[in-house]
């Protein structure tokens, strides 16, 4: 009985330090901060569902194509949208032309931002998502491994 607590924090400390060590190559290989992400929400669905994990991979804004779907975030969300980009455009943001996406889940029917409901960029609103607020570019999915973590956020 003695010995039997030291290969289980044995075992449980050599878990953490795998788990943190994929965690930081994942970053490291994938250019991202956050190279996993669970999907909260349905609005992709039938493509991601809730608890779904998508690996995620740092892009370029120039590397970003209509089908695409990108991870980003907007200041009023307290965590990153995955959604679909269904056109680029063009726009005037502090004196330079960037480039902006349209964007909206395959579940949903309108654009994410659009008409009547402006992206807030310190230059005003635009109906896109800047590309300076695009983290990443959904490369996989993992179904349903994140329902647990997903739970537990929401229950604890």
């Amino acid at each position: 009985m003695g010995e039997e607590w030291k290969k289980e924090a044995a075992w449980i400390l050599i878990s953490l330090l795998v788990v943190v060590g994929i965690n930081y190559g994942l970053k490291f290989a994938m250019a991202t901060n956050s190279p996993l992400v669970i999907v909260i929400s349905g609005s992709m669905e039938p493509v991601f569902y809730r608890g779904d994990v998508v690996l995620l991979k740092g892009v370029n804004p120039n590397d970003i194509h209509t089908g695409d779907v990108i991870v980003y975030n907007a200041p009023m969300y307290a965590y990153p949208i995955i959604h679909r980009v269904r056109g680029v455009k063009t726009v005037e943001l502090g004196g330079k032309t960037e480039k902006c996406f349209v964007t909206w889940g395959d579940n949903n029917p309108i654009p994410d931002w659009g008409e009547y409901r402006l992206y807030p960029t310190p230059y005003g609103g635009v109906p896109c998502v800047p590309a300076y607020a695009v983290d990443a570019k959904a490369v996989m999915v993992f179904p349903r491994i994140g329902l647990i973590p997903l739970w537990i956020r929401e229950h604890l």
